[in-house]
C-alpha cells in the first residue's frame, strides 16, 4: 500500500461512517438517496410514482440495508442494500430474476449449481450527487441538493463512497452467509472493482434497467481473497462497523 492510498482510506475513515439500518428514519434517508439518484437526476424511474419522494419497492422490506453518512454533516451520502433468497418465506425469486430474466445466460448460471439458500443481489447502490459534483457546481436541473462545500483532502475521499457500499454490502453477505452473490451493473462498476481485485463473472447481456445494465456473478471469497490490501484495509473498516451494528439487528 502506498503512503497517498494510505493516507486515503484514513481521510475516508475521518470523514465518514457506515451505518446498517435499523429504524424507519434511516430507511427512508435511503430511499430518498435513491430517490433524488435514480428518479430526480437520471430518470430511471417517473417521480410520479412516489409522491413521497422514497423510492421503494417490494424487496426492500426483506432487504437489508446500509447507509455511508458523512459524519460532520450528517448527511447520507451513499446507500446500498442486499436481498437474500427467502425461499421458506415464500421469495422465490431476486430482483434481478424477476426483471431481467431475458439478459440471463441461465446455462451458465445453472453450471454453477448453486445452493439456492446462499443466493443473494446487491442492488439500488446509489451516491447522492451532492458528493458526486466539484464544488461550485450547478444543482441538477430540477433544483436538487447542491455539491458539499469542503476542501479537496475531504473531496477526494468521495471517489471511495461507492466503492465503501460495495464493500458494505460484501460485510452482510459474509454474515448472513449468502455468499454466492448476483449484481445487475452498470459497465463503470465491474471495472472500478476489477483494478482493485474483484473480478466479477458476467452471466448475461446488457440491458435497460435503470441504465444499460449487466447481470454479473461473483463468490464473497473470491472478493475477499483477490483485494488488493489497500482496499482489504478498508474492507476491514467497514466489516467492523457493519457487524458491530447486526449484532444488534438480529
Amino acid at each position: 500500500m502506498t503512503n497517498n492510498e494510505n493516507t486515503l482510506i484514513e481521510d475516508f475513515e475521518h470523514y465518514f461512517r457506515i451505518e446498517l439500518v435499523s429504524t424507519k428514519e434511516q430507511a427512508n434517508a435511503a430511499y430518498g438517496v435513491r430517490y433524488r439518484v435514480y428518479c430526480e437526476e437520471f430518470e430511471y424511474e417517473a417521480t410520479d410514482v412516489f409522491p413521497d419522494k422514497l423510492e421503494k419497492d417490494e424487496f426492500d422490506e426483506q432487504s437489508l440495508h446500509c447507509l455511508i453518512i458523512h459524519k460532520e454533516r450528517g448527511l447520507v451520502a451513499g446507500c446500498v442494500r442486499l436481498v437474500p433468497i427467502e425461499p421458506n418465506k415464500g421469495n422465490e425469486l431476486l430482483p434481478f430474476e424477476k426483471f431481467c430474466q431475458k439478459s440471463l445466460d441461465t446455462e451458465l448460471i445453472d453450471s454453477f449449481h448453486l445452493e439456492r439458500s446462499t443466493e443473494c443481489e446487491i442492488s439500488r447502490l446509489a451516491v447522492d450527487g451532492a458528493f458526486r459534483r466539484r464544488p461550485g457546481e450547478a444543482a441538477t436541473r430540477f433544483g436538487g441538493i447542491e455539491s458539499i462545500d469542503c476542501t479537496k483532502q475531504e473531496q477526494r475521499t468521495f471517489s471511495l463512497i461507492a466503492v465503501s457500499a460495495f464493500l458494505a454490502a460484501t460485510a452482510l453477505t459474509d454474515l448472513t452467509h449468502k455468499t454466492n452473490v448476483f449484481a445487475m451493473m452498470e459497465p463503470f462498476l465491474p471495472r472500478l472493482l476489477k483494478r482493485s481485485g474483484i473480478c466479477f463473472e458476467r452471466v448475461g447481456s446488457d440491458m435497460d434497467y435503470h441504465g444499460i445494465r449487466a447481470p454479473y456473478f461473483i463468490k464473497t471469497q473470491s472478493a475477499l481473497d483477490n483485494m488488493r490490501p489497500d482496499l482489504k484495509a478498508l474492507y476491514d473498516w467497514v466489516y467492523e462497523q457493519v457487524a458491530r451494528d447486526y449484532a444488534f439487528y438480529k
